[in-house]
């Protein structure tokens, strides 16, 4: 029988703004979203105090202030710093992990005694918070769908932040309880549609027949049947190599001068390219969007994208970001207030696997070393310590983040100070 356990970091976003605060430990705290918009985040004592995910910020104002709850704007550059310090901690003690999310990783534990699972949990949660101050829950199971539900528990129903499924002889009576919607893997679409056939808990769902599974819906489903009864049909995906790249984000206000919204381009081409360059990947093409905002319906309302392909897989900044601005030229139109634009790198090919063009005469390597400098500088010293200029200085279009905490581990004037 298979071992597996996912590893979940409790309230993430809000554990990472604790670290460096210790002031808002047992206090309610909550994220907000891009643009402060909508709560992405909340502490133990927030959820208590019935505020629900997703809820709009300016919905749950008064009870906010009326219970002194502090509210942060999203630090992704601090959070992905905390996770990727997670991620390596764990690596450093199990190393056949897939790391599933910014705050979740699976874990392989087929090499260690069933009898000692517990004990090894407890190792890794002690290690990770010693090494990052991150709070982690444990959930272990015989197949990474039950280990997803074992993590819950964990998480909610026990003190220690650990739950071995193997070890229950209620199984069946744990999953009872959980909605079929509520099963890793299983969409909204698919929920509404096994309700309608009677299936409505995820007990109900591993003791349907699989034929009828498959005819009805599809393998995938059928392999959640089987992880269900604790067959392991999903094994560990030690490949993180993404086959596209995005990045996108709403601008703090509408607009319509084209300079911001290059401006714009520019940086998320800028971040989309170090993605790149990480997992050791090149693009082929690039797609760009630009849209305004579908909610404002008193707007004109626009969106138009543009694709454009290389004729040899590049991971160079310059050349995509000069690619994106014109793009951008081609669909921009002077009518319109701008809500959102956005670049998705496409058709990534490993760096080593570059195939060389009988006519076209590239100086990879020298274009490769530059890239290879600008990183090491940026990872040294601070992101955007150098950058190109048509990233600009000023950035208007910028998301809202009015409440934003320091940039603990990113940047060097926000470091922690010591007297």
């Amino acid at each position: 029988m298979s071992k597996f356990a996912l590893l979940d970091c409790n309230n993430f976003y809000v554990s990472c703004e604790r670290l460096f605060n210790p002031s808002l430990n047992n206090k309610p705290v909550l994220v907000l979203s891009n643009n402060d918009g909508c709560i992405v985040a909340r502490s133990n004592e927030a959820k208590k105090l019935g505020i629900p995910m997703g809820a709009p910020y300016h919905h749950y104002r008064q009870v906010i202030e009326k219970n002194n709850i502090a509210v942060f704007s999203s630090n992704y550059q601090f959070y992905g710093d905390m996770s990727q310090r997670v991620m390596d901690s764990l690596s450093m003690i199990i190393p056949n992990i897939e790391i599933y999310s910014i705050d979740e990783a699976f874990i392989h534990l087929d090499n260690f005694n069933s009898n000692n699972l517990t004990d090894i949990a407890k190792h890794i949660r002690n290690k990770i918070f010693m090494w990052t101050g991150i709070p982690t829950s444990i959930g272990i199971a015989p197949t990474k769908t039950l280990s997803k539900i074992a993590n819950r528990i964990a998480k909610k129903h026990r003190a220690n932040g650990i739950f071995d499924i193997h070890d229950s002889s209620t199984k069946d009576k744990i999953i009872s309880d959980i909605p079929v919607e509520d099963i890793w893997g299983i969409s909204y679409r698919w929920g509404r549609k096994l309700r309608a056939l009677g299936i409505s808990s995820a007990l109900e769902l591993k003791n349907t027949d699989t034929k009828f599974i498959r005819n009805n819906f599809s393998i995938v489903l059928e392999r959640i049947v089987y992880e269900l009864r604790g067959l392991s049909c999903i094994d560990i995906n030690l490949s993180t190599t993404k086959k596209s790249i995005g990045s996108s984000k709403s601008f703090g206000k509408l607009i319509i001068e084209i300079e911001k919204i290059e401006e714009a381009i520019s940086n998320y081409a800028a971040r989309a390219c170090e993605k790149l360059r990480t997992q050791k990947s090149k693009t082929n093409g690039i797609y760009v969007f630009l849209k305004t905002n579908p909610f404002r319906k008193n707007e004109p309302q626009y969106q138009k994208s543009a694709t454009l392909g290389f004729d040899l897989p590049t991971s160079d900044t310059g050349l995509i970001i000069r690619s994106a601005k014109n793009l951008i030229k081609r669909i921009y139109d002077n009518r319109y207030r701008y809500h959102k634009c956005g670049i998705i790198l496409l058709d990534l090919v490993p760096e080593n696997q570059i195939q060389s063009h009988l006519f076209i005469k590239y100086d990879e390597y020298r274009k490769d070393n530059l890239m290879k400098v600008l990183d090491n500088i940026n990872k040294s010293m601070g992101r955007k310590t150098i950058f190109h200029a048509s990233q600009g200085i000023k950035y208007e279009w910028e998301t809202r983040r009015n409440k934003v905490s320091q940039h603990y581990t990113t940047k060097w004037e926000d470091l922690p100070k010591i007297y």
